[in-house]
């Protein structure tokens, strides 16, 4: 029977379910197996489904493989997904029993390899117990109470800007969307050099502090209608401003804020475990093995992991 390449990649690439990146291949154990021996009785919730070469093929293997698959699909129905699964598995039995009886598991290649795999899932099982705990649903919500809930209720602005590098201009431009009847956005569309000109110099809403203090004094000081008396200088040339609309912004839900709060979580976490980890690790550096300017950082391309009803066992 032909096996569905589907199913044989999901299989044998699973995907790392800590720090958002593709592990290396499991590789076998180094040690050899042991000899086939009686099978024992297996328990009634657990029956072996299969034997390759004298090892035992369980209902748990299955499951666990199970859970490795992508969500889409686990959703397939059991009658259908299981026997593909047990095939999969003597698959891999059979190559991994093949390797062994060509004495790959001594190749030092290999078993640098295998080193290498053990390192890294004892270094993502130890970040998961450390940092675990502050992802939970509720440390989540205690930290969005403390950090976000109390924040109060902010004023923002809707604003243009026509931007262009001389007061001259500015003043010439500032005359021009003064005339009655004169369009604002059409203007900036023709004269501005600056952010948003294609959108007739429309910066969208923005509140204290995201602005420099320049712009941001004259602009918070203006009610929607209203343009600047004058050009307002800052590093970026001579600017003149139009408030569109003001609206106050009471802090975001905790349903919005989830995903912000569990990555800065989880950053800080890590970073604070690995500081503590190597603060009590004895660590020798000898010639040549200086360190670097800039060490790498253990959340490069790395995401936390799943709440815990999501994560594959």
């Amino acid at each position: 029977m032909r096996r569905p390449a589907l199913f044989l990649a999901a299989a044998l690439l699973p995907a790392s379910p800590v720090l958002g990146q593709a592990p290396a291949p499991a590789a076998p154990p180094v040690a050899a197996p042991p000899a086939a021996a009686p099978p024992a009785a297996a328990p009634a919730a657990d029956p072996v489904l299969a034997r390759v070469d004298g090892q035992d093929i369980r209902q748990s293997d299955l499951d666990a493989e199970a859970q490795r698959l992508p969500d889409e699909l686990r959703s397939v129905p059991p009658a259908v997904l299981q026997p593909l699964l047990l095939d999969q598995i003597i698959t891999q039995k059979a190559i991994v029993s093949a390797a062994r009886r060509a004495g790959l598991d001594r190749d030092p290649a290999v078993q640098a390899r295998i080193r290498r795999a053990e390192d890294e899932a004892l270094q993502q099982a130890l970040i998961i117990r450390e940092v675990q705990p502050l992802l939970t649903e509720e440390a989540l919500r205690a930290r969005y109470q403390r950090e976000v809930a109390s924040r109060p209720v902010e004023d923002e602005i809707r604003a243009r800007h026509i931007l262009v590098p001389t007061e001259a201009e500015a003043r010439a431009a500032l005359a021009e969307v003064r005339r009655p009847g004169a369009d604002f956005a059409a203007v900036a569309r023709q004269r501005s050099t600056g952010p948003g000109s294609r959108e007739g110099g429309d910066l969208g809403f923005f509140k204290r502090g995201d602005m420099i203090p320049e712009f941001e004094a004259v602009a918070f000081a203006l009610q929607p209608g209203q343009i600047s008396a004058n050009p307002v200088r800052t590093q970026f040339g001579w600017h003149v401003i139009k408030v569109e609309e003001r609206r106050s912004m009471a802090p975001p839900t905790f349903e919005e804020s989830r995903d912000q709060l569990r990555q800065q979580t989880f950053e800080e976490a890590v970073n604070q475990a690995v500081d503590r980890i190597r603060a009590d690790a004895t660590i020798e550096r000898l010639a040549g093995g200086e360190a670097p300017a800039r060490p790498p950082s253990p959340l490069d391309n790395a995401a936390p992991p799943p709440p815990p009803q999501q994560q594959r066992r």
